[in-house]
C-alpha cells in the first residue's frame, strides 16, 4: 500500500468514526445503555444490601436462640462446666457470673477470657468481636444479662459471620459481572432496533439528496407503518408535490409570457422590415401608429406581469399604503371610460355607496380588468351593482354574452388561460385580466366567484370586507 493510502485510511476512519458518534442511533443506544447500567448498579447496590440485612437478621435470631437455650439451663441451675453444643460448631457461648469469671462455655471456646463485658445500660446488647477461634475473621456476639439463683450472670453468645461476607460477595461478584452484560446485550438490541427504526429516514434522506432541478417529479418512499416516521414522509411528499406543481406553473408562466411577448414583437419587426425593404411604397405613418398600438399593448403586459411577480414576491413585494376607498367611485369612473368608447351599454343603477379599505389603484386595476372582460364578452350590454351585505362590500359585474362554461369558472382565473383559443390578442388579451382580478381582490381579504345561476352571459361577484370591519382594515393582510 502506498504511504498516501496507509495515511488517508485512518483520516476515512475517524470521520466514519465521528459520523457514527454524532449520530442518533448511537446516542439513543449510549444513553438506553446508560439509563439501564445506572439501574442494575443502583439495583444491585440494594439487592446486596438487602440480604446482608436479612442473613445478619437471621443470625442474630439464631444466635438469640442460643442465648435462650443457656439461659434456661441457668434458670434450672445445672449449669455444667462445658456448655453442650448447639447449632453451628462455631458457634460459641459463655456464662460469666458478677465476678468476671466464667462460669461456663461451649467446648470450642474453653479456657478463653470472657468475650466481652456485662451490659451496662440494658438487658442485652449486639456487637461484633474480632479474632474468635478458629481463625474466624468475625463474630457476630450477643450479651444478655440473666438473674439466676446463684446471682445475676451474663450471657455471652455468638456466630461467625462468614457466610454472610461469602454471600454478599459471591452475589456481588455476580452482579459485577452480569450488569455490564446485560447493559451491553440492551445496547445491541437498541443498536439494532433503532438502525431499523431509522432505516426508512435514512432512505428519505438518501432520496432527497439525489433531487435535482429535473427530479421534483420523485417522491420519498412511505413505509406505511402510520407511525411518526410514515406521517414524515407523507408530509416530504406532499410538499414536493406543492414545490413540483409551483415549478410546473412557474416553467408554464414563463413559456406563456415569452409566448404573449414574443409575437407583438414579432408583428413590429415584420412591420419595420417590410418598410426597409419597400421605402417607396411604405406607410412609415400607419407603421408608426401600429408600432404605438403594440407598444403599448407591450407596456400593459409587462405591467401586468410585474404586477404578478410582486404578488409572488408575497406581503413584502409591494409597499402600497391602505386608505379609505369608496367603491362605487371607482366602479362609476370604469363605467364612464366604458361609456365615452361606445362599444356596449353599461347599467350603472344598481351602484350604491360602498367604503373598503385599500389600496385605490389596485383596486381600480381590479374593477377595470372585471368591466374589460364582461365588455369584451358582452353582446349589447353589461350591468354593474354595488352595495353592502353582511359587512361586506358586494361588487357584481355581469354582462349578455356566451357565458362561461361551469367546468371553467376556476379556470378563467389561471394566468395566461383564454377558453377560446382561436381569439386574437387584440380580442382577447393576454389572459392575465382575471387572475391579476382576483390576486388584487384575495390582497384586499375579499373573494371573487362566479354565480353560476346566472343566464345569459357571466356574472362576477366581488366580495370585499368594509372599512373598518375586514383583514384589510385591520392590517393584517394589506393590498398587493
Amino acid at each position: 500500500m502506498a504511504p498516501e493510502q496507509r495515511g488517508a485510511d485512518p483520516a476515512g476512519a475517524r470521520g466514519r468514526l465521528g459520523r457514527v458518534v454524532a449520530s442518533v442511533r448511537f446516542r439513543v443506544t449510549a444513553l438506553a445503555s446508560l439509563v439501564l447500567l445506572g439501574v442494575l448498579v443502583g439495583t444491585g447496590i440494594a439487592l446486596v444490601a438487602t440480604q446482608r440485612r436479612a442473613l445478619t437478621d437471621q443470625l442474630e435470631e439464631s444466635i438469640g436462640q442460643s442465648a435462650d437455650t443457656v439461659e434456661a439451663v441457668l434458670l434450672a441451675g445445672r449449669v455444667p462446666a462445658v456448655l453442650p453444643g448447639f447449632g453451628d460448631d462455631d458457634a460459641v457461648a459463655q456464662v460469666v457470673d458478677a465476678r468476671g469469671t466464667v462460669v461456663a462455655a461451649t467446648a470450642n471456646i474453653a479456657g478463653q477470657p470472657p468475650l466481652g463485658p456485662a451490659p451496662s445500660t440494658s438487658t442485652q446488647v449486639l456487637r461484633t468481636a474480632d479474632q474468635l477461634p478458629h481463625d474466624r475473621a468475625a463474630y457476630r456476639l450477643l450479651s444478655r444479662s440473666v438473674a439466676t439463683p446463684e446471682g445475676p450472670q451474663v450471657i455471652h453468645a455468638g456466630a461467625p459471620t462468614d457466610d454472610i461476607e461469602d454471600s454478599t460477595r459471591v452475589l456481588t461478584t455476580s452482579l459485577t459481572v452480569t450488569a455490564p452484560a446485560v447493559a451491553a446485550l440492551l445496547g445491541a438490541l437498541v443498536w439494532v432496533l433503532v438502525g431499523r427504526t431509522l432505516r426508512p429516514v435514512e432512505e428519505i434522506r438518501a432520496e432527497v439528496a439525489g433531487m435535482g432541478a429535473q427530479d421534483l417529479h420523485r417522491r420519498v418512499p412511505e413505509p406505511g407503518t402510520g407511525d411518526e416516521i410514515d406521517r414524515l414522509a407523507q408530509t416530504m411528499n406532499a410538499m414536493l408535490e406543492r414545490v413540483d406543481g409551483g415549478a410546473r406553473r412557474q416553467q408554464r408562466f414563463v413559456a406563456d409570457a415569452s409566448h404573449e411577448l414574443r409575437s407583438p414583437l414579432t408583428r413590429i419587426r415584420t412591420e419595420l422590415e417590410v418598410d426597409l425593404a419597400h421605402p417607396q411604397s411604405g406607410d412609415w405613418e400607419a407603421t408608426s401608429r401600429s408600432v404605438l398600438e403594440e407598444t403599448v399593448g407591450l407596456q400593459r403586459l409587462v405591467d401586468d406581469l410585474l404586477h404578478l411577480a410582486r404578488s409572488d414576491a408575497g406581503p413584502g413585494g409591494s409597499s402600497a399604503a391602505a386608505e379609505a376607498v369608496d367603491l362605487d367611485d371607482i366602479v362609476l369612473d370604469a363605467a364612464r371610460r366604458l361609456r365615452a368608447a361606445g362599444s356596449v351599454e353599461v347599467d350603472t343603477t344598481g351602484v350604491a355607496a360602498a367604503q373598503v379599505q385599500g389600496d385605490r389603484g389596485q383596486l381600480a386595476r381590479a374593477v377595470r380588468n372585471l368591466v374589460d372582460n364582461a365588455a369584451r364578452h358582452a353582446e349589447t350590454a353589461i350591468s354593474l351593482e354595488v352595495g353592502e351585505v353582511a359587512g361586506e362590500a358586494v361588487l357584481t359585474v355581469a354582462d349578455d354574452g356566451p357565458g362561461i362554461p361551469p367546468d371553467q369558472h376556476e379556470r378563467v382565473f389561471e394566468r395566461f388561460t383564454r377558453l377560446d383559443d382561436a381569439r386574437s390578442n387584440g380580442t382577447g388579451g393576454a389572459g392575465l385580466g382575471l387572475a391579476i382580478a382576483r390576486d388584487i381582490v384575495e390582497g384586499h381579504g375579499g373573494t371573487i366567484t362566479i354565480d353560476p345561476d346566472h343566464r345569459p352571459g357571466a356574472r362576477f361577484v366581488v366580495a370585499v370586507p368594509l372599512a373598518g370591519a375586514g383583514p384589510a382594515a385591520a392590517g393584517a393582510k394589506p393590498a398587493r
